[in-house]
Formats: structure tokens, C-alpha cells, sequence
């Protein structure tokens, strides 16, 4: 490659982004919105019992915040094989527009990780109760399914980020750590 990359994340990348980048910033994305819809077999949970994770789906109007990455073109290709790798669980790389806000505030091309309903590991929706149980009994190789979820929520809030789906969920996480 040739020039920087911009690489837009929602979900682990969002607190966790695991590359060598040149800038950090808040961005935002229309048009999609933010759900626990992904099943995680090798991150967040195992095969016989997924986590769940998010993914995004198009929903009209709809604003999706996040952080988009700026990649040095030297290692956009080594950044890119080892998010190929990070996200070979059901997601692909999917070309978009970002807002990149903050100082200098504009629109930038940039890439993205999307599950889509076709992949096998795909769960879809569910009642915010019962995704919370799924993510209360999950856990993986990357460590148990509620960190996933409260880290993202953390890093949401640090950005000032409203997400209604995330925030429902670890009000009812706590809600069920509470009665037990």
C-alpha cells in the first residue's frame, strides 16, 4: 500500500486494538447500529458454548460511534493479515466512509469488520435478558464474555458514546450478578 489507512472499530477494537497506528480517533459511522448479534467460538467463548459479541446491523438513521485507526502504509499489510486473522471467526472486511471527529473533523474512506447473517457463527437477535445470560456463562481464550461487554461499555462512555443495546446489557449483566 501506498498511503495510510483509516480502520474503523465498534467492538474489541474500540479498547484493544492490538496494531501499530499512527492516530486514535473518535469516529463515527450512519446507517448501522451496534447489536450483540455475533457468536464468538474462539475469542469469547468456545464451539459448544459461544459468547456473543457485536457486529452491525443497517438500520436507517442510525448513528454507530467508535474509534477509526490511521495505519502506516509499511505495515498496513501486516496490520491488516493479523486483524484477517483476529476476525476469521464470521467477519469480513467491508469498505466504508467514516466521520472522523475531534480536531480536524472530516470524512475519510476507511475499512471495517462486519458479520454478516450468512456466517456460520452468526446468532442474531435475542431478548436483552437472555443475551445477558449468554454473556454471563461465556468464556474463551481471550477471557470471559462479560470483560468483552464492560470494557466496551467503558470505552463507549469515555468517548461519550450513546448505545442504547450495549448500555441495556450491562444494566441487566449487573442486575443478574446482583441476585446471585
Amino acid at each position: 500500500m501506498s498511503q495510510d489507512i483509516w480502520l474503523f472499530g465498534y467492538g474489541s477494537l474500540v479498547w484493544r486494538p492490538d496494531f501499530e497506528h499512527r492516530e486514535r480517533r473518535p469516529a463515527v459511522i450512519t446507517g448501522w447500529t451496534r447489536r450483540f448479534w455475533q457468536g464468538s467460538t474462539d475469542h469469547r467463548g468456545v464451539p459448544e458454548a459461544p459468547g456473543r459479541v457485536v457486529t452491525l446491523a443497517p438500520e436507517p438513521g442510525a448513528r454507530c460511534h467508535g474509534v477509526a485507526y490511521r495505519v502506516a502504509p509499511e505495515v498496513a499489510d501486516q496490520v491488516i493479515a493479523g486483524l484477517d486473522h483476529r476476525e476469521r471467526g464470521g467477519y469480513v472486511s467491508v469498505a466504508l466512509e467514516v466521520q472522523l471527529l475531534g480536531p480536524d473533523p472530516r470524512r475519510a474512506p476507511a475499512r471495517m469488520y462486519l458479520a454478516t447473517p450468512d456466517n456460520p457463527n452468526f446468532l442474531g437477535p435475542a431478548p436483552v435478558p437472555m443475551i445477558a445470560q449468554q454473556i454471563l456463562r461465556s468464556h474463551g481464550p481471550s477471557g470471559p464474555n462479560l470483560e468483552y461487554l464492560l470494557r466496551l461499555a467503558e470505552a463507549l462512555r469515555d468517548l461519550a458514546a450513546e448505545d442504547d443495546h450495549v448500555f441495556a446489557l450491562e444494566r441487566e449483566v449487573r442486575d443478574l450478578q446482583s441476585r446471585r
